[in-house]
């Protein structure tokens, strides 16, 4: 007995230090959220549930604020937006308010609303046309003001246009709590794929497939045949006109040496299509045409005749363990499965007409003096460039500045009819993160200059440097305090698991 007894404790020990590991970290946090006055990240929630009285109204509003990670998706002539997220290096605000923006009339509105889902960001919101028109949103994130608490949802809400209400539909057998996935409507069917976890102590991406059915409202996991991506967060998705999933890209957080973390930017594609007995399948593909480059944090939505337009998106151009840099895009890319066949096709934006160089006599192009202007205090726009030469051709428009939207990640875009928009996001410079609240369209089938609905913000301030320094000397504290505290039970722990 007494040989058997050894050996199961012996067993345990490995079990017994995670657990030990586990409470340091939370009585760390916990003490780090007293001493910043933030409450516990389950009562922040449930504050805004209960705060959740209001009468349904839509009235006139301002524009909404600067924010990233939001849904947005449109029906007939008018967007709507939902939550998001922002941080200004000190706090974090995130939000559950919900905006239309009116195309025809150009105007903003608010539609209040009780009950309303939390509010959240990296969740996903799409529409469909059944009803009279309905938005479905699903699962994303809560984070705390001080970014130590983070909260995923899994729970499936229905707006109504007819009554200008969201309800809270019970269906069971869904997806994880998660955020960072992508849904996809297709023949009266929800499709989502991947998303992510993270609780600030440990993190999951996903791979797996759900299906919600519009007719049934019950959720079906896909069991699938074939190679599957990887897990993964943030992909560019959409669907073929006959019902075929398109999947490329997105991103995967791992570890490496020395604990450190490393992001992988995945540029793969995919696609899931049903096959005979209500099966599905997937299959690797590889897309010709002039295919972007490896980008996350890409914007994406579904287009007329089954495009699949993306803007923006960061790519790494320096890494190793302590250093990472990110070259951020405005490009606009669309992939073509019209036809059968799948092509990228990248968006060229020309000039106005009445914005193109003049030819000399000579037909030389006329020389231009490159003009440096800062928009907001943190983007520095280039209007012009340097002087073409003799042999520069006059169809050479690239020092003529277009407009439109500086480059940035997470940002949001939409489709009405013909004209793309493009609103918020956000961009990084060193280790500042500027959100973005700024909102512009383009005429895809013209491809003119940018229309600009709300520029730049003239102004945009970091609070970063102090809120990192404070945070570092009160970790530094704690981790002092934890040693002394529990120094002996860590050499008695030791012994145990010998």
């Amino acid at each position: 007995m007494g040989k058997k007894d050894k050996k199961k404790k012996k067993g345990f020990g490995v079990e017994k230090t995670t657990a030990k590991t586990d409470k340091k970290l939370i009585a760390k946090q916990k003490k780090l959220l007293q001493k910043l006055g933030e409450d516990d990240i389950e009562n922040i929630v449930s504050s805004f549930q209960t705060s959740n009285a209001l009468e349904t109204a839509e009235l006139l509003c301002a524009p909404p604020s600067s924010r990233t990670n939001f849904s947005i998706c449109s029906f007939d002539d008018i967007i709507y937006i939902f939550g998001g997220e922002f941080f200004n290096g000190n706090k974090t605000d995130v939000f559950g308010n919900f905006f239309t923006f009116n195309t025809i009339k150009n105007e903003w509105k608010q539609i209040n609303a009780s009950p309303t889902p939390t509010p959240r960001s990296g969740h996903q919101m799409i529409v469909s046309a059944q009803n009279g028109g309905e938005f479905y949103l699903f699962g994303g994130e809560f984070a705390s003001p001080s970014q130590l608490q983070y909260l995923h949802f899994r729970d499936l809400w229905r707006f109504q246009l007819k009554t200008k209400k969201w309800e809270k539909l019970n269906a069971p057998n869904g997806p994880s709590a998660r955020s960072g996935h992508r849904m996809v409507l297709t023949k009266k069917r929800i499709i989502l794929f991947g998303g992510f976890h993270d609780n600030n102590n440990s993190y999951q991406y996903f791979n797996d497939v759900y299906c919600f059915s519009l007719e049934s409202y019950n959720w079906t996991k896909l069991e699938t045949s074939g190679i599957a991506p990887s897990p993964r967060s943030g992909v560019i998705m959409g669907a073929t006109e006959d019902g075929k999933v398109i999947i490329t890209g997105g991103y995967t957080k791992t570890s490496a040496k020395s604990d450190a973390e490393r992001g992988i930017t995945h540029n793969d594609s995919f696609m899931l299509q049903e096959v005979d007995g209500g099966k599905w399948k997937w299959s690797n593909i590889k897309p010709g045409g002039r295919r972007p480059a490896p980008r996350s944090a890409v914007a994406c939505t579904s287009g007329y005749g089954g495009r699949i337009y993306t803007f923006g998106g960061v790519m790494d151009t320096e890494e190793d363990d302590e250093n990472l840099r990110g070259q951020f895009s405005n490009e606009i890319h669309f992939l073509d499965t019209s036809g059968g066949g799948l092509v990228w096709r990248k968006v060229e934006i020309k000039p106005r007409k009445s914005e193109q160089p003049q030819k000399s006599s000579n037909e030389e192009v006329m020389e231009v003096t490159p003009i440096k202007t800062t928009t907001d205090g943190v983007f520095t726009v280039t209007v012009g460039g340097a002087a073409p030469s003799k042999q520069t051709s006059v169809e050479q428009h690239d020092y003529i500045d277009v407009g439109g939207p500086s480059p940035r990640m997470n940002a949001g875009i939409v489709l009405v009819r013909h004209n793309l928009y493009v609103f918020g996001g956000s961009y990084e410079q060193g280790n500042r993160l500027f959100t973005l609240c700024d909102f512009y369209s383009l005429d895809i089938n013209k491809t003119e200059a940018w229309r600009t609905h709300i520029g730049n913000l003239p102004s945009l301030t970091w609070f970063g440097s102090d809120s990192e320094d404070s945070s570092s000397n009160e970790s530094e504290e704690d981790e002092s305090d934890d040693e002394e505290d529990e120094g002996s039970a860590d050499s008695d722990e030791m012994e145990t698991d010998k």
